[in-house]
């Protein structure tokens, strides 16, 4: 029987729980157990595709085209493994399961309520991502901070699932935070007493307390937090704030959580091998050069909205063995003081998907400036497509090119939207959407990063190159590399002549790991790293001294 392990959260949002699921899964997969995860959002939308990345961060997608919450790029980073849509479990899908089944006379003419219609709703959803997976362990993040209102029925159905498998078959878990009182020099444990007693109102009795700080927590403090909140003090977990996430798990194997769980799940488990992520930890640790790179979006006011982005940046100069130093640019500033003042520095560009038409023209001008200057240039799905509009505005001198989506009257429509898409009308979940194969058809840098003909990547987007003007990007040097297998879709494109320009209909940031950086990421990166740009020097021989010391770049 599959084995779970619910991880809750407390006295404040955004407190490391999706970090901690994370890390827990790599913990159990390094013990030889096989490992899934969920996400169960209390939020009432149905997935969040049409949420602003300013309310949500990024949209991660799966595999099976799921649009999800960005815990799962999370979990599929530290755990490597390829998540689908039946890891993340909102309210919506569960209120709509539910009301559908009422409409069409399901529950024989019954009274529905949240206990128990909702809460088996939410049951059988863990239970299927269980059959499914055939997994040893599900390890469960229920969003949200115990007291809302929003998250009880999932907290009722986690604590159903107790009695349903047996106590040796649930593992609960509460990761919460202790406030530091800078004015007494003290950390409180006040808080984090009452998120306990709040679950355990609830029915839900924590196995282990993981406490987040900025400072210190000394063994007094645990002794308080066991005492009041009746757990042993070897249950009672630290978790200091920490340069680097990826330090996360051999935080929680030094503090013997692992041990805990097998324990008291009574696991079967191999010699625990956690060799690989040290490795990893002591690259991440060790004095590099750094790397400037500049992300120009329209997000970037909230850093988590390209994460996957930002992360695969860092599996990457980690291969080269560079810190990569991302320099978050709005596109929308490009617009107001130009791209020079704010790009003369950096040794490479990448341009992230994004959707609507503000600082769409910051964009295009960000790839006449990567492409004028020789600076290399990795564009994704909507980067792709404003690197298409400036060569054709700057280029084949269609000074009113424009996407379809930002100009629907534009004379060269170079960017249109998809046919399939032509009629549809719901915006959720109605994208192109999950892994399509793409046909490497000519030899390029994506040849040589993928080593294939043949590759499978992630999608999300509606629009697409228009191929009615095919033939005159060809003539300046902007060539089709990829292509579906039906040679309908355009799915990579480079520019010849050219140190790198690359864009990419799909997503390759969501299939990075630390452990082994996307390709194409890798071969920008490493393009990048050999680029000089202002106040900037090549690396001399190692034993360099005085004023031959190496310069970073």
């Amino acid at each position: 029987m599959t084995k779970m392990i619910f991880v809750t959260g407390g006295v404040v949002s955004s407190v490391g729980k999706g970090v901690s699921v994370a890390s827990i899964g790599r913990l159990l997969k390094d013990r030889g157990v096989s490992v899934s995860l969920l996400k169960l959002d209390p939020y009432l939308n149905v997935d969040p595709g049409t949420m602003s990345p300013y309310q949500h961060g990024e949209v991660f997608v799966t595999e099976d085209g799921g649009e999800t919450d960005l815990d799962l790029g999370h979990y599929e980073r530290f755990v490597d493994i390829d998540l689908t849509q039946l890891s993340n479990v909102t309210a919506g899908q569960i209120y709509s399961e539910v009301i559908s089944k009422e409409r069409k006379g399901e529950f024989l003419g019954g009274t529905i309520q949240a206990i128990p219609h909702v809460t088996d709703a939410i049951k059988q959803r863990i239970m299927k991502l269980a059959e499914v997976s055939n997994a040893d362990v599900i390890v469960v993040e229920v969003g949200g901070t115990v007291g809302d209102i929003e998250g009880l029925p999932f907290l009722e159905a986690i604590r159903q699932m107790r009695r349903e498998l047996g106590k040796d078959s649930v593992f609960y878990i509460h990761v919460t935070f202790l406030p530091y009182i800078s004015a007494t020099q003290e950390l409180k444990t006040k808080p984090t007493q009452h998120s306990v007693r709040e679950l355990r109102s609830i029915g839900i009795l924590p196995d282990a307390i993981i406490c987040r700080s900025d400072h210190e927590i000394d063994d007094d403090i645990k002794t308080k937090i066991s005492i009041h909140c009746d757990v042993p003090v070897d249950a009672v977990i630290t978790l200091p704030t920490v340069s680097s996430v990826y330090e996360v798990p051999l935080i929680l194997e030094h503090e013997r959580l692992g041990d805990l769980i097998n324990s008291t799940l009574d696991l079967t488990v191999q010699d625990r091998d956690l060799a690989e992520w040290h490795n990893l930890v002591d690259l991440i640790q060790r004095p590099k050069r750094t790397l400037s790179i500049a992300v120009v979006g329209k997000y970037v006011d909230l850093h988590d909205s390209y994460i996957s982005v930002k992360e695969a940046l860092l599996h990457a100069g980690l291969h080269f063995d560079r810190e990569v130093e991302v320099r978050w640019v709005g596109s929308e500033e490009i617009e107001e003081v130009g791209a020079e003042s704010l790009l003369a520095s950096v040794s490479g560009i990448v341009v992230p998907g994004g959707f609507g038409p503000r600082g769409v023209e910051g964009m295009i001008e960000t790839v006449r400036y990567a492409r004028d200057h020789e600076v290399p240039y990795l564009g994704l799905c909507l980067g792709l497509q404003v690197m298409v509009i400036d060569i054709a505005r700057n280029l084949l001198g269609f000074p009113a090119a424009n996407s379809t989506e930002f100009d629907p009257d534009t004379p060269h429509p170079v960017i249109d939207l998809m046919e399939i898409q032509k009629g549809v009308t719901e915006m959720g979940g109605t994208m192109r959407l999950g892994v399509y194969p793409c046909q490497v058809v000519r030899e390029s840098w994506a040849s040589k990063a993928y080593g294939d003909d043949v590759i499978y990547e992630r999608h999300r987007h509606r629009w697409e190159f228009n191929n009615t003007f095919r033939e005159e990007f060809e003539a300046v040097g902007l060539w089709p590399v990829g292509m579906s297998p039906d040679a309908k879709l355009i799915e990579i494109m480079e520019l010849e002549n050219h140190p790198f320009m690359v864009g990419t209909q799909f997503h390759p940031e969501f299939l990075s790991r630390p452990n082994r950086p996307h390709p194409l990421f890798r071969e920008f990166v490493g393009v990048a790293g050999k680029t000089v740009r202002e106040g900037g020097q090549r690396p001399l021989p190692l034993g360099a001294t005085g004023s031959n010391a190496e310069v970073q770049a």
